[in-house]
């Protein structure tokens, strides 16, 4: 299929007429584009469900909605909740309402970056979507690796942007590394006097970590912008919600290049209930973040495990002595589906499974010994 797909490419109209960089592009994989049945452990979604639902209805003649109409462009009224449940002295103009996190960081690309002549910096390893939206806008990536124990490196970090390094992500907690970036060394970054563009910080699994928000900065730096999402902890990644939170200025000129009702009527709904029901977020990830130490403990108990990083995510990160792709592998073919990490750096050998509910935990326990042996055999 991938061979016919190329030759499609290589003469059809598209080939004729897109521009060069779209034509190389990969295209970002996501963990449903290999598996979507059995016990899921691999998009780091909330297997406890949903904060909250649309509202029910049922009456087919209520249309409260009013769905003929298009929704509020800029979706205030969930911006102020937003605001009122992140606090720090925020408002509805500190904060953007998107497409999952995803349009943000495209439309920051899009404002901050001229193709062809600016770049970002990222932090490898880290979320694949820079690197995407980056090649689609003809934005060229710089890197600094994160040290091989996943912190930040900031001398080395701040050494290799430029001056026309306009936006730098710190993905805090980290994906795949699970760890959360210490508010102090994003503010090194943010006064330093070698950087001049905007500090991207990516915070979709904040809610699961006790190291504290970035959005505590945004009133003190206006070069930080905070993205955040009701995918992880919200059990909300079906509706596509996600924000942007920064200085006004900043997210002005985002809803002035966002499309027009980029969030709809029945997203919003859900996201708003989510906000006032909060008390089930934060049960929900109470739980999550028992049954996180009772997988860590488990697999640190496993012989062929070599490692378990420390997690500030919903989401553990492991090392095989061996075997883990032919491990990954096999596990999804027989029904539980968590993530091979192995290819990225820093992380050979590297699995990453989500925490999901005690009983797919169990499960993912027990094929992840049972695979690994009858692979070993």
């Amino acid at each position: 299929m991938a061979e016919e797909k190329k030759s499609e490419n290589s003469t059809g109209i598209a080939a004729k007429l897109a521009r060069p960089n779209i034509l190389e592009l990969q295209p970002y994989r996501c963990a449903r584009d290999d598996y979507s049945e059995g016990v899921l452990l691999d998009a780091n979604e909330n297997a406890l469900g949903p904060t909250s639902v649309p509202s029910n209805s049922l009456n087919p003649y209520d249309n409260h909605l009013v769905l003929e109409r298009y929704p509020d462009p800029y979706q205030i009224e969930l911006k102020k909740k937003y605001a009122e449940y992140r606090g720090n002295g925020l408002t509805h103009a500190n904060i953007f309402c998107g497409v999952g996190s995803d349009e943000a960081i495209d439309l920051l690309m899009r404002i901050f970056c001229r193709p062809g002549v600016d770049n970002i910096l990222t932090t490898p390893p880290t979320y694949g979507m820079y690197k995407v939206s980056a090649k689609v806008n003809d934005v060229e990536v710089i890197t600094c690796p994160l040290s091989k124990t996943f912190d930040l490196r900031v001398p080395e970090t701040l050494n290799a942007a430029n001056n026309k390094t306009k936006l730098l992500f710190i993905c805090s907690p980290g994906n795949p590394s699970c760890k959360a970036i210490p508010l102090t060394e994003i503010e090194k970054v943010a006064t330093s006097s070698q950087y001049e563009g905007i500090v991207v910080v990516d915070e979709a699994y904040v809610d699961f970590s006790d190291k504290g928000s970035a959005v505590s900065l945004i009133q003190k730096y206006p070069n930080i912008v905070v993205l955040q999402t009701l995918s992880k902890a919200f059990g909300l990644a079906g509706i596509r919600c996600g924000f942007a939170i920064g200085a006004p200025d900043v997210i002005q000129l985002m809803n002035n290049v966002k499309a027009p009702y980029n969030v709809n009527s029945l997203t919003s709904e859900v996201a708003l209930n989510a906000m006032n029901s909060t008390d089930t977020l934060e049960r929900n990830v109470s739980i999550l973040l028992e049954q996180r130490e009772v997988v860590a403990k488990s697999l640190n108990s496993i012989e062929f495990v070599t490692q378990v990083y420390p997690s500030d995510s919903n989401f553990l990160l492991f090392r095989l002595r061996e075997k883990a792709k032919e491990v990954y592998k096999t596990m999804a073919n027989n029904g539980v589906v968590i993530r091979y990490r192995g290819s990225e750096m820093h992380c050979s050998e590297c699995l990453r499974a989500t925490i999901g509910t005690v009983e797919e935990n169990e499960k993912f326990l027990m094929m992840l010994v049972e695979t690994y042996q009858n692979l070993s055999n």
